[in-house]
């Protein structure tokens, strides 16, 4: 234990050394801004003792955060990174939570605001004078209740990333004319992409895309019968499509899908405000 302490120890002496190198040839002009900036954003991996590696510089550099997949971690070891995010960026997002998660991360974060989603099973844990910033709006679809648990954990994630979502569930092609409601009301209030969830075949991703002007991100589920494969059927189906403009994520992956479709916003939202 005591060698453990006094590697962690090197490491940060280590990085404080590097950072201050940096900052000195950047004050000599032997750097550009820009060069130091790179130099600095290379120094923003840091460990935690043996257990994982943070880039907690990531939503800086490229403009998305980095979550806490909890799945197949301890408890123990959620709540080190967990406490390591809040501290340097003022929140973590965590991803499928299970229920020895929740506890010790409840059990952790008495001073801190705790907002778990049980549907998504994510937690957003964050200091109480932290805001998320506002910039964009983004649609959510899900086809069928079954979706809905991927289609959450999408809004979260896009929520994070500071985007107004405006969800609507149950639209499923076994039912169309719900549909056109909700995809009106988005393109009403300016939506800059669609995330649509769906399992079975997999079709409303592709409905979706013909009807709407805006970039649409489809999300297969594991949600179906036989032949469906877990979710290969609709996976399969949605990169046939022949709407060009549906980009597809992996099984399941309502994360991904919020963080493009949510990144798409951002820039539409840049472009708006500062115009060439």
């Amino acid at each position: 234990m005591k060698r453990g302490r006094m590697g962690s120890g090197k490491k940060r002496k280590e990085l404080a050394i590097n950072i201050e190198t940096v900052l000195r040839k950047l004050m000599a002009g032997h750097l550009t801004v820009e060069q130091a900036r790179r130099e600095l954003a290379t120094l923003d991996v840091k460990r935690i003792a043996d257990l994982a590696k943070l880039d907690v510089g990531r939503a800086r550099r490229i403009g998305t955060p980095e979550a806490v997949l909890a799945e197949g971690k301890s408890p123990k070891t959620v709540v080190k990174v967990v406490r390591s995010l809040v501290e340097r960026n003022g929140y973590a997002l965590v991803t499928r939570v299970g229920k020895d998660h929740l506890r010790a991360l409840r059990a952790t974060s008495k001073n801190l605001e705790f907002d778990y989603n049980p549907r998504a099973k994510t937690v957003v844990v964050k200091r109480r004078e932290h805001i998320f910033p506002r910039v964009g709006v983004i649609g959510v679809l899900a086809a069928g209740t079954a979706d809905v648990p991927v289609a959450e954990e999408a809004a979260v994630a896009a929520r994070v990333m500071g985007c107004e979502v405006i969800k609507v569930y149950d639209v499923g092609i076994a039912g169309i004319h719900r549909l056109f409601e909700p995809l009106k009301l988005m393109i009403k209030r300016g939506v800059s992409a669609i995330v649509v969830v769906a399992g079975m075949e997999g079709t409303l991703p592709s409905v979706v895309s013909s009807l709407v002007d805006v970039p649409v991100v489809g999300v297969p589920t594991s949600i179906g019968y036989g032949v469906g494969v877990k979710g290969l059927g609709a996976l399969v189906t949605m990169l046939q499509t022949c709407s060009p403009k549906l980009a597809v994520v992996n099984i399941d992956n309502g994360f991904g899908a919020g963080i493009f479709a949510a990144s798409i916003a951002r820039q539409a939202s840049s472009r708006s405000e500062h115009p060439c």
